[in-house]
């Protein structure tokens, strides 16, 4: 990935624990590296398809300045997310802050904190089997997108299905989203979490009647072994009815444990059922 860097960019601001931090203020030093394809600009000269760094440096100082936190942390945090809401082409933000005059009544050349945040694609499956099944997915939709972090990029239609795993409830409605999205996998689980809730989930049963079932599928190349979080879905590739939304919008989408494209699964889940 190609690389875009502003090294030690001087910015005096109010962060910090300790009253007289926020009143009397104190010297950051800002350092960003950005990943981004320049290859464009890089053949056409065209500023509009880059980052120009000196809009940036004066972008990330405003927003520094903006708000006052007590740990540098989450300065860190909101500079690396604000890069990445700010300008749509950049796939990964590392952000660097330095503390020099940190107070700490010792000698020392500075405390620094460094975050890294990437752009992510993330495939998720929509399902519904009770009340207003298409009426639920699509309110589903909207709170993914009400969400700053996340960005839907394809929606596939919705199909009629029957249930999987505990077969003695009513025919689901299926469907899939792709997604960019700047939240790590377990923020993302967590934001999922929400909306079922609010869309009034409960999980009494086990592949049971739902109201609203949100999974996350594929994350890029992601492979976790988090209990919260197993990506890819370690049913997926049993279930068509997860299967044949994903494969409408993206249908190259590669498992990376099982090195097979979306399609190719679709088929293979096809012959074994045949």
């Amino acid at each position: 990935m190609d690389k875009i860097y502003i090294k030690d960019l001087e910015v005096f601001a109010y962060h910090g624990v300790f009253k007289e931090e926020k009143k009397l203020g104190q010297k950051f030093l800002i350092s960003i590296e950005l990943g981004l394809d320049l290859k464009i600009p890089g053949k056409t000269e065209d500023l509009d398809t880059s980052v120009h760094y000196g809009e940036l440096s004066h972008k990330v100082e405003e927003e520094f300045k903006r708000v006052s936190y007590d740990l540098i942390e989450t300065a860190c945090n909101k500079t690396c997310e604000f890069i990445l809401l700010e300008y749509p082409i950049v796939k990964e933000a590392k952000v660097s802050i330095k503390k020099p005059w940190a107070p700490i009544h010792r000698s020392l050349d500075t405390v620094s904190v460094e975050i890294t945040r990437v752009r992510r694609k993330a495939i998720i499956a929509l399902g519904s089997n009770l009340g207003d099944k298409k009426d639920n997915l699509d309110n589903a939709i909207k709170q993914i997108e009400k969400n700053d972090f996340c960005k839907i990029t394809k929606t596939s239609s919705y199909i009629v299905t029957e249930p999987w795993g505990y077969t003695e409830q009513e025919e689901f409605l299926n469907g899939a989203i792709e997604i960019e999205t700047i939240l790590s996998p377990r923020e993302l689980m967590e934001l999922l979490l929400d909306i079922e809730k609010e869309l009034k989930r409960e999980r009494i049963l086990r592949w049971g009647p739902r109201s609203i079932d949100l999974d996350i599928i594929f994350m890029d190349d992601i492979i976790s072994n988090d209990e919260y979080i197993i990506l890819p879905h370690p049913r997926m590739h049993l279930r068509e009815f997860v299967l044949e939304p994903i494969n409408e919008i993206s249908p190259y989408f590669l498992h990376p444990l099982k090195n097979k494209r979306v399609f190719e699964l679709l088929e293979d889940l096809k012959k074994q059922e045949s």
